[in-house]
């Protein structure tokens, strides 16, 4: 990829028109490459990239872009979103479980979408809502499921008008630009718009377990896990691995019974089986009992 330390490209009207009257894919990605925006092959119709590093082989080299699509003339065309492009973009989703434009028209009643560049509309019918990247901050990207919205930014990538892909119905359509500001835009703050999205849960009014927990269920401790909030999930996680040690469950047992419910309080599947492993190292009165794995066993206070 370029050096960071190239200026950002100089987005604009004229650069987003040429994308729909380019007569190809070729010609549309030496005009992005042109102005000064990375751009990296994908396959025809679809979002997998064609080069080993995928977005981070994206150039603005006019040679080596022409020699990608004279390679493959109907490949689509990606750049990588964040720093690289200078652009960080909103993604409403369509799927056939849900919509993202409830979610992004509430967060436009509360103007925190507002200042957008240009939108896309995708083949899909959803949107890309493009703005300016905050110079010198790391945007990164992340999902809400729940809502049907995601933000594509460090580390990210999408795909750029004309490129187009197939339906679930078999039919094809394209990414298209949708809309252009006449107004200056500017950056968004990603991390309130999750925040927004996707609020930090409460600590719930929950039953709190007694100090005698050794005959305490499984059932009934893998409740009490997945209702930890933000902040306090590891912890709970691991005060409920150290009580399933003492009751006698193996490792399996309870990565099975606290595992979901850990995942289901927000932890990753990584994060939960290294906390309840670490319990089981500190817990296990005997060295057969203890899991084997290289993990150091986490500090855990206030339990």
């Amino acid at each position: 990829m370029n050096s960071s330390t190239r200026e950002l490209p100089a987005w604009s009207p004229d650069l987003l028109a040429g994308l729909g009257d380019a007569p190809n894919f070729g010609t549309a990605a030496r005009h992005l490459a042109r102005a000064g925006v990375p751009v990296f092959p994908c396959v025809p119709l679809g979002k997998q990239p064609l080069t080993r590093r995928g977005f981070l082989d994206a150039s603005t080299d006019p040679g080596r872009v022409a020699e990608w699509w004279g390679r493959w003339p109907e490949a689509n065309i990606a750049m990588p979103t964040g720093t690289p492009s200078g652009i960080v973009v909103v993604d409403v989703d369509v799927h056939a479980s849900g919509s993202g434009f409830d979610a992004f028209e509430r967060a436009r009643s509360a103007g925190l979408v507002d200042g957008w560049a240009w939108m896309v509309r995708t083949p899909s019918g959803g949107l890309h809502v493009c703005y300016p990247s905050k110079p010198g901050v790391d945007q990164r990207c992340w999902q809400v499921p729940s809502q049907h919205v995601d933000c594509r930014g460090d580390g990210g990538y999408v795909v750029l008008p004309p490129s187009r892909a197939t339906l679930p119905s078999g039919a094809v359509a394209e990414y298209r630009v949708a809309s252009i500001t006449d107004r200056r835009p500017s950056p968004i703050d990603t991390t309130t718009l999750r925040r927004f999205l996707e609020p930090p849960r409460p600590a719930p009014a929950s039953w709190p377990l007694p100090l005698a927990t050794a005959n305490s269920s499984p059932d009934r401790l893998a409740a009490w896990v997945a209702s930890r909030p933000e902040g306090a999930r590891n912890q709970g996680l691991f005060w409920a691995a150290c009580r399933m040690v003492e009751a006698g469950h193996n490792f399996d047992a309870s990565l099975a019974v606290l595992g979901d419910a850990a995942r289901s309080a927000g932890l990753t599947e990584r994060e939960a089986e290294t906390t309840i492993r670490s319990a089981y190292r500190t817990t296990s009165p005997s060295p057969q009992r203890t899991p084997a794995a290289g993990t150091t066993p986490i500090e855990v206070t206030g339990l």
